[in-house]
């Protein structure tokens, strides 16, 4: 007789039934995770629909009288649909930004099944990745102006709007006309989306009466509920608008109605009456910082290969870590604009850091083995480079400290609300473990450790015997003061998810993968361990990584996690996170790598190369995220 499944870590949509007050319900983030195919179901009669795309960039490019070699921006762009029309229309050089991954991934894919040439990125409006004076128009549509709580956060966008147009640029703001919503807004309203969802809407005015709130509640027919979610955006009248442009800094500001017509023939909400209104940049270009002539001097810091090495099979660099190495400065040799120096000798670390130091633009911190090849000492090189005052790139020391603990890791997400698989601490002085609680299989860990070092197929245990059997070895091969996390094994798919940038700035979640254990005989585990990258003779050495194919809403939710983790945890420039599917198909957090692996076949390597970016540009985009964080952009020449 099968089992029945354990649905003990389903997380369930929370239902709040009727609320009093709808703005106590609003996030301050709220716009971080509302944009996905929810989103794109329940407004897909208008942010979906091609005639009305059409008709509103009609109004859009007349307003704006620009010749077609103008740069433009999309800014708050979402799936792109204004900027592929405008492409289509022969503008070559157009730019969509938008905080939403799952948005921006859809809008490469249209970009590329297209073939167009539009650049999308994700990024932060408030902090624009580009330099002064950039961009002749700038396109904020679609009613995507005024999220935030405050007034104050719509002035920076408008201020950094201003910094990178050329003078006499433009600006586009397709919003809400907020005098007419704010006297006739639908307090309640429902429809059918399709045949199996449909959306019921509340709203209200905020207590300032300055933001229409709403709740949309989105259900499917035979799921139930699949959404209860809260928003809130600011209602601008005219006057309103016209003084946050001037205050920013632009002139000559008019304004014309727009308006749009459901196909639905239903609720249309803020996107019903509309104000298209444009100003000028009136300003002078920008005091230019002038970069020097000669390139950045960068010094790579690495590894020791003279030094013992645990981590590895032998204990030491071997031909394929000097292969690796040689793959690394080929790449990095081929990127413009920069001189490598390479450091690795750990004896004079210290004395030959305060050499260079001088003549160093900044580091790129490669050397993940650790201070002296000690793994736990990773963190001692970033404190080294901050001691001795080096911009360099990756982690924060008191970062790769959080991420060298499992458990930590675990704790931190659990408290995000990111879900992780279940486990228990088994401490040094445990000598046995009565409370067990775990259902078999499970996985035993090192609750700090490297490149999976002491995680082979013998670690995952389906009884009690070959449980102790492994926290023996485990204590054997670790010493018997350190931690050891024991956790349920999960058999869902495993996947890696990568990105390279900055939150805040400009960044890239890349293509998400998953391990390929289809050439692993029968009876193995299936686990991506110490094996599977460290042992050719192993049949765990014919893993490979392929595209994870994953529903539209675990992809969403993977990216929204790992961009609150990167955050939460000051990681910086890239990182990798893993995590594996459990029974119910949801994403349990198993780590995160700040500073992953970097050779040229690892698995944020293959990650890139899904995005079309070569290992030459993975690695470039790691250096631009470090610069971009030292100062202002500056011009040659």
């Amino acid at each position: 007789m099968s089992k029945p499944k354990n649905n003990r870590n389903k997380k369930l949509i929370e239902v709040l039934g009727p609320v009093e007050n709808l703005e106590s319900y609003v996030k301050a983030d709220w716009w971080r995770h509302l944009f996905n195919a929810n989103y794109l179901r329940t407004d897909g009669d208008v942010v979906e629909d091609k005639d009305i795309t059409e008709m509103e960039v009609d109004t859009f490019l007349t307003a704006l009288n620009i010749s077609k070699n103008s740069r433009i921006l999309d800014l708050c762009c979402g799936q792109g649909r204004h900027a592929l029309e405008i492409a289509k229309r022969g503008y070559s050089n157009v730019v969509g930004l938008d905080r939403s991954h799952y948005l921006i991934n859809r809008a490469r894919k249209i970009n590329k099944t297209d073939g167009l040439n539009v650049v999308f990125k994700e990024g932060d409006a408030r902090k624009l990745p580009f330099p002064n004076d950039n961009f002749d128009a700038v396109i904020i549509a679609g009613n995507s102006f005024g999220y935030f709580d405050s007034d104050k956060d719509d002035l920076r966008i408008l201020e950094e709007v201003m910094r990178i147009l050329k003078p006499d640029g433009r600006l586009l703001l397709d919003i809400t006309n907020g005098n007419h919503m704010r006297e006739h807004f639908e307090p309640r309203s429902w429809e059918w989306i399709d045949k199996n969802y449909f959306v019921c809407r509340e709203r209200s005015l905020s207590e300032s009466r300055e933001r229409l709130v709403s709740r949309e509640v989105i259900t499917h027919v035979t799921k139930g509920v699949i959404a209860d979610q809260f928003y809130a955006e600011r209602l601008y009248s005219n006057d309103d608008i016209e003084n946050i442009l001037k205050k920013s800094g632009f002139e000559e500001c008019c304004s014309s109605k727009v308006s749009s017509e459901s196909k639905r023939n239903q609720d249309l909400g803020m996107m019903a009456e509309r104000v298209v209104v444009t100003a000028v940049a009136k300003k002078e270009w920008s005091a230019v910082r002038k970069c020097p002539e000669t390139a950045d001097v960068v010094l790579v810091l690495m590894g020791d290969p003279d030094k013992a090495d645990v981590v590895k099979p032998g204990s030491g660099f071997d031909d394929d870590d000097f292969h690796t190495i040689n793959e690394l400065k080929n790449a990095l040799s081929g990127l413009p604009g920069y001189n490598f120096v390479y450091l690795h000798n750990h004896d004079t670390l210290i004395q030959d850091l305060l050499k260079i130091k001088s003549k160093c633009s900044y580091v790129l911190n490669l050397c993940d083995e650790g201070f002296k090849n000690e793994a736990s000492k990773e963190l001692h090189i970033a404190a080294l480079l901050e001691l001795l005052g080096f911009h360099y790139s990756g982690g924060t020391p008191q970062c790769l400290a959080y991420c060298y603990d499992k458990s930590l890791i675990r704790g931190i997400a659990a408290e995000m609300d990111i879900p992780v698989p279940n486990a228990f601490m088994i401490k040094p002085d445990d000598i046995q473990f009565v409370e067990f609680t775990l259902v078999f299989p499970v996985i035993v860990k090192p609750n700090c450790g490297d490149s999976s070092f002491g995680i082979t197929q013998t670690n995952v245990c389906y009884d009690i015997q070959s449980l102790e059997s492994a926290i023996t070895d485990i204590r054997e091969k670790f010493g018997y003061s350190n931690p050891i996390l024991v956790e349920e094994f999960l058999a869902g798919k495993d996947i890696s998810v990568g990105i390279i940038g900055n939150p805040g700035s400009s960044y890239t979640i890349l293509p998400v993968i998953e391990e390929d254990y289809s050439a692993l005989p029968e009876g193995l585990p299936k686990i991506c361990g110490y094996e599977a990258k460290w042992d050719p003779s192993s049949p765990y050495w014919n893993i490979t990584s392929v595209p994870a194919n994953l529903p539209e809403d675990v992809e969403s939710f993977l990216g929204a996690s790992c961009i609150r983790l990167f955050e939460r945890l000051e990681c910086r420039d890239y990182a990798r996170f893993d995590w594996r599917l459990d029974e119910n198909g949801t994403p349990r957090l198993l780590e995160v790598n700040p500073n992953p692996g970097w050779c040229w076949d690892g698995h944020l390597a293959k990650m890139a190369k899904l995005q079309d970016m070569s290992y030459s540009k993975m690695l470039a985009g790691i250096l631009e995220s470090c610069k971009g964080r030292m100062s202002p952009p500056c011009v040659k020449g």
